[in-house]
């Protein structure tokens, strides 16, 4: 029951949020200066073609009713049709996603894969020098910017040593195309294809890594703080007077409830990456749902700029509830504080 308290909490919570993102997103879309059917049809259309174009996308109309058109769309999955690209905004955002979406993935994999270890080795070995050299590896990667990584990787492994691709999602004329999840690694296994999976692995890591460095080192220093914490409980110290193994004592009873933090700002990277992964999307031509929302909103193509930061806002609470969810069964005292608040 108090499982059940905590799960209708946190799905009323965000139901919320998306309404006062559909808010705020019309409202700031509508109040940028300038014109999207002028900006559309360029300089040199007539006052008559841009005020046909205004009557097409519901511009003439009171900001209220406008607003309300727009809510009905959300309501029955429509989103528009986008000035930059002259299609439906959904199948903009259904072929852009994907890619995106497989980006954020691989990047969250290596950044948990590398970021969890090295925090727990720092933990483990506190003021030596394997956590100095994990704090300054922690410190580097989290202040460099992804996209002077993403370009000193792109020269070095594309351009001198040449052993990765460094621009697209896959070779120019490869015999394939993602069709089931939209997900290169995942449909090239369904498909039985290993070539694909290679070649799309080898696409993916250069973008992955230039995006994961800074998740990682998070990760890193979070966990570290985490354990060294949990390690001056009373507990840990009972467990090793009992002579529990020294493996067991570190990952279970340390690294298990040291992990609710790292779990929750992974959870807040996972899903602000789906939107700030532009950068380096742009650095390596991948052909992300992001580069496409940076694209429209230069053109200020409103329907796509509000279907992109919609889509975003949609995954970024679904993401955190799933989160919400995981920290409760992790630690069942954040669960009872939810359920009773």
């Amino acid at each position: 029951m108090e499982f059940l308290r905590f799960l209708l909490r946190r799905v009323l919570w965000s139901l919320l949020v998306l309404v006062g993102l559909s808010m705020v997103i019309f409202i700031i879309a509508r109040a940028v200066p300038g014109d999207p059917a002028r900006m559309a049809l360029g300089p040199t259309a007539t006052q008559e073609q841009v005020a046909d174009l205004q009557k097409k996308l519901g511009l003439d109309r009171p900001i209220v009713e406008q607003y309300g058109l727009f809510v009905v769309g959300l309501a029955h999955g429509d989103l528009g049709r986008s000035l930059l690209t002259e299609r439906p905004v959904n199948d903009d955002i259904r072929d852009t996603f994907a890619a995106t979406l497989e980006l954020v993935l691989a990047t969250i994999f290596i950044a948990v894969v590398c970021g969890v270890p090295l925090g727990v080795v720092a933990a483990y070995w506190k003021d030596r020098w394997p956590d100095n050299a994990v704090r300054l590896v922690a410190i580097f990667s989290a202040v460099t910017p992804s996209f002077f990584l993403a370009l000193l990787l792109q020269i070095l492994a594309g351009y001198v040593l040449h052993i990765l691709p460094t621009t697209g999602r896959l070779p120019p004329n490869f015999d394939f195309a993602p069709g089931y999840t939209g997900l290169v690694l995942v449909d090239s296994i369904i498909a039985g294809r290993p070539d694909a999976f290679l070649e799309g692995l080898r696409y993916l890591l250069l973008p992955a890594i230039s995006l994961a460095a800074a998740t990682m080192g998070q990760m890193a220093r979070i966990t570290r703080s985490s354990m060294i914490d949990v390690s001056s409980q009373d507990y840990i110290e009972a467990s090793r007077a009992f002579g529990v193994p020294e493996w067991v004592r570190v990952c279970k009873y340390m690294l298990r409830p040291s992990f609710v933090p790292p779990l929750t700002i992974l959870g807040l990277e996972f899903a602000s990456l789906i939107g700030n992964a532009f950068v380096v999307e742009l650095v390596f031509a991948w052909p992300g749902m992001a580069a496409y929302g940076i694209r429209t909103i230069l053109q200020k193509d409103l329907n796509a700029v509000m279907g992109v930061v919609m889509v975003s806002g949609v995954f970024f609470v679904l993401v955190n509830l799933v989160i919400d969810l995981l920290v409760g069964l992790v630690d069942p005292r954040v669960r009872i504080r939810g359920s009773r608040q």
